[in-house]
């Protein structure tokens, strides 16, 4: 019996100790997450003071933002739609060629970035870089590339090569590339050390061990982020035209200047379209490259 009672105050002593070091942990984290909230709560107010944003004014202002929308749109008759929807579209031909560019300026600009994405995210990967001035500096040249804007990347390459679509193109691969990269090496970082470890213990050399054990991984990933920045592009190629580095842009931003609103939503509606056509493109491929069956989701 003396044994059984010593078993049993040790365990009534464990268990108090267990509760007492478990309401402890407890309010230390109550404490940091009202410390957190605090703080969350602090930047939001100081931020809506700094940037000046009121409610009020932004209920005031979403009408008259609604009443400029609805003002592009032409006034459309039953009994002459085919002529109104005509006159509406009366640059069918060139906006849409407009159109093809902006999408062809897209697409060449993702697959350039892509590339130099793909020859520095293992660089800038920490447990692939051959060692760590390289990691450092790769990481640091893609926040280079990636966190100056693509309009100032864009005025940079207007004003050394020229107007046109080929400094839009330029402008966007920069971006894409300092985007991509970034997404690349945390894919990277992620992989199973398995394969790199049986392709190193057979003697494999780093360039092997990339493309042997690495890039078989990390391959579906890559392509649905560079078909996703893809998507991302096409809108953003649209606005890279205000500084004339081609696109459609270029057109609506005239369109803008001169108050053409009809042309202004007619425009719009393009493009809106346009990438919404290739947003369901983009994923039928994704979830095709990553094995996943739509149907089974109905």
């Amino acid at each position: 019996m003396t044994h059984a009672h010593a078993l049993a105050g040790t365990s009534s002593s464990r268990i108090a100790d267990f509760e007492h070091r478990y309401q402890t942990e407890r309010r230390t984290r109550g404490l940091w997450t009202l410390l957190y909230l605090v703080l969350f709560a602090g930047a939001v107010v100081g931020s809506m003071q700094v940037s000046d944003f009121n409610p009020s004014k932004l209920m005031n202002g979403l009408p008259k933002a609604w009443n400029y929308i609805y003002g592009t749109f032409p006034t459309l008759r039953w009994e002459t739609l085919g002529a109104d929807i005509a006159e509406w579209y009366w640059g069918i031909r060139y906006w849409l060629r407009l159109l093809v560019e902006t999408v062809l300026m897209s697409f060449v600009g993702t697959v350039l970035g892509g590339v130099v994405a793909l020859a520095l995210c293992f660089f800038a990967s920490s447990n692939l870089a051959p060692n760590k001035a390289l990691c450092f500096i790769s990481r640091r040249t893609l926040e280079f590339l990636r966190t100056v804007p693509e309009l100032v990347f864009a005025l940079i390459f207007v004003y050394a090569f020229g107007l046109g679509p080929f400094a839009g193109v330029l402008a966007i691969a920069v971006h894409t590339a300092g985007s991509l990269g970034k997404l690349f090496a945390e894919v990277n970082e992620n992989v199973d050390e398995r394969p790199i470890d049986g392709v190193r213990a057979a003697g494999g050399s780093w360039p092997m061990i990339m493309r042997l054990a690495v890039v078989p991984q990390a391959l579906p990933n890559y392509a649905s982020y560079l078909l996703l920045r893809f998507e991302i592009n096409v809108r953003g190629a649209a606005v890279l035209g205000v500084v004339g580095a081609g696109g459609i842009g270029e057109d609506l931003y005239l369109a803008i200047r001169q108050f053409e609103y009809p042309d202004i939503s007619a425009i719009m509606l393009l493009l809106i379209a346009t990438t919404a056509v290739i947003d369901i493109t983009c994923e039928s491929i994704r979830h095709r490259l990553i094995g996943h069956d739509l149907g089974k989701g109905q």
